[in-house]
């Protein structure tokens, strides 16, 4: 159905043409973006994924979240193998093993809580949480995927280094190590603001999986608000397996909580392109 209401559409394009006046002060290197408490104490994010607190309205959430409506190096990308280059070299990824690891539920997704290291061409990052999106954020020659890995990672001069990877539903493969530890706890966040503990969470599969399989490198942008410029992505080449029933376990707590493909990284923002097409 089209939506004609012109004082709707007045006030998006008030809206749209007002969030590019904002200038940006700060450089944010937490993807979360605090609502309120929830039950755990766990900060609820203050944005969404549908509706005017969705991508297209983040920009109006904060004056922080400028760049999600302007900056025109913006993730996630549709990866074109003859595109986009595969990095030179690999990461070396070290997460220690754990006993047990916070889990909490943004609300915007899911993340893990633990510490490791990443060195990259040169630079050394503090791994500091992995969290998951269902659908795929970025595709992959056009395609999207069930659920994508974020890996976040820090360096001490404020630069960001994301790790990722894409799930691929199999039959046979079990991903045990990354997923299988997190099924039962995943049941206790099913809220909002809520919070457990995992069990024993070994990493061993998914260092090595990063340190030796093709990926593809380009230079983004946080994919949640305040949508930080500048962030390196290692992308895989290679999909870990998710079985069809740890999918839908994932995705009964995750959603829907995937940000719109962006345009290739140097084109305009395709909000602000929006913008420009609407009738004056």
């Amino acid at each position: 159905m089209r939506f004609q209401n012109p004082t709707f559409l007045g006030a998006v394009a008030s809206t749209l043409l007002l969030s590019t006046s904002f200038v940006q002060g700060v450089c944010l290197h937490d993807h979360r973006r605090t609502l309120q408490a929830g039950p755990g104490s766990v900060p609820i994010s203050n944005f969404s994924y549908i509706g005017v607190t969705g991508p297209l309205g983040w920009a109006g959430l904060s004056p922080a979240n400028v760049k999600c409506s302007t900056a025109n190096v913006q993730s996630p990308i549709n990866i074109e193998h003859d595109v986009v280059p595969f990095s030179k070299t690999h990461p070396k990824l070290s997460i220690p093993n754990v006993r047990s690891a916070e889990f909490e539920n943004l609300g915007s997704t899911v993340e893990v809580v633990i510490n490791g290291t990443t060195i990259f061409e040169g630079k050394t990052y503090s791994l500091k949480q992995y969290h998951f999106h269902t659908p795929t954020e970025h595709l992959i020659d056009a395609q999207f995927y069930p659920m994508e890995v974020h890996f976040v990672n820090i360096a001490s001069d404020g630069s960001i280094l994301v790790l990722a990877a894409l799930f691929e539903l199999s039959l046979t493969g079990t991903n045990a190590n990354l997923l299988v530890p997190l099924s039962a706890p995943l049941h206790a966040i099913t809220e909002p603001g809520s919070s457990t503990t995992t069990g024993p969470l070994s990493f061993s599969d998914i260092t090595n999986f990063f340190n030796t399989v093709p990926l593809f490198k380009y230079t983004g942008s946080l994919t949640t608000p305040p949508c930080t410029d500048g962030v390196v992505f290692l992308v895989a080449d290679t999909f870990l397996p998710i079985s069809p029933k740890a999918f839908l376990e994932f995705k009964s707590v995750l959603k829907f909580n995937a940000r719109y493909v962006q345009n290739a990284p140097g084109e305009e923002n395709l909000i602000e392109v929006a913008a420009g097409q609407l009738p004056k």
